[in-house]
């Protein structure tokens, strides 16, 4: 895709991690002319403004879209619902609206709250760290990353080109493919490993309780495995909420997985152990 869009006005609802980096992105690309940051925190929305990420703040969503050319939906995936009917009465003829959420099946229905005139595109930027707020931003963090969208039939095709060519301003490789596949994809890839490490450093509190100070004796590997489990809880806890159904059919192919292992553990099974243990390496190795 070749020429870049340029926004007149670009609004940032939830002025994180992830919002603040396309800000400070397009900004540094010179193709969004204002930057109205919208969130609860006034600290977080003013540590905004000094980092340059955002022109000014309000509190109000439905005050700061009006007008608004672009508009990113950048809260907890389980508010974007009700955060679109709440928007949608003020938005301009021709606003493009789109989101950075991990689950995307369920927002698909944004497309019928939206006025006529008006369109949404599905998004979901692969990047960001365990830290979470606007501090952690930088306008780098989308370069080399994938971005996936997920248009519906009923997408506008000019609107999910529109906001391809943004992504890929901010660096990002972007793909296309139908909100049920990334859904069943990402709950593999992404919200199981997530499950997983927080799951694993609860274990360790429990038994935290019987051996005082067992976690201090954690190393680089128990660190690394568990880095995840850093990322913010409120917005974990949506995504298995809104992704229940291909959460809980990784989370069963996990269980049998375990099942596996512990079999072979207790039976001693030195070269099925070594098999499991041989081909997962190799599969990593290709990562």
């Amino acid at each position: 895709m070749s020429s870049l869009p340029h926004f007149r006005k670009m609004v940032i609802i939830g002025v994180g991690l992830i919002g603040g980096s396309l800000a400070l992105s397009c900004r540094e690309k010179g193709i969004v002319s204002e930057v109205i940051g919208v969130g609860r925190g006034e600290q977080n929305l003013r540590d905004a403004v000094d980092l340059g990420a955002i022109d000014s703040y309000s509190f109000k969503a439905e005050d700061a879209v009006k007008g608004a050319d672009l508009v990113i939906l950048a809260t907890p995936v389980r508010s974007l619902i009700e955060l679109a009917r709440e928007i949608a009465p003020h938005l301009t003829p021709g606003a493009i609206v789109t989101d950075v959420g991990s689950v995307k099946g369920p927002l698909t229905q944004i497309e019928d709250i939206l006025p006529e005139g008006t369109f949404f595109v599905a998004g979901h930027p692969i990047a960001g760290k365990e830290k979470s707020g606007v501090k952690a931003a930088f306008a780098q963090l989308f370069q080399d990353a994938r971005c996936i969208l997920t248009p519906s039939r009923k997408t506008n095709p000019d609107a999910v080109n529109t906001i391809q060519k943004m992504w890929e301003a901010a660096g990002a490789k972007v793909l296309r493919m139908t909100p049920e596949a990334h859904d069943h994809i990402f709950a593999a890839v992404s919200h199981l490993p997530h499950v997983i490490a927080y799951a694993l450093v609860n274990t360790l509190i429990e038994l935290e309780k019987e051996s005082d100070g067992i976690i201090s004796y954690s190393a680089g590997g128990f660190r690394d495995f568990t880095r995840i489990a850093a990322s913010h809880p409120e917005m974990w806890r949506d995504i298995c909420l809104m992704n229940k159904t291909n959460i809980l059919e990784m989370l069963e192919r996990y269980e049998r997985s375990i099942a596996r292992m512990k079999s072979l553990i207790q039976s001693d099974d030195a070269d099925g152990l070594y098999n499991e243990f041989e081909r997962a390496r190799q599969v990593r190795e290709k990562l």
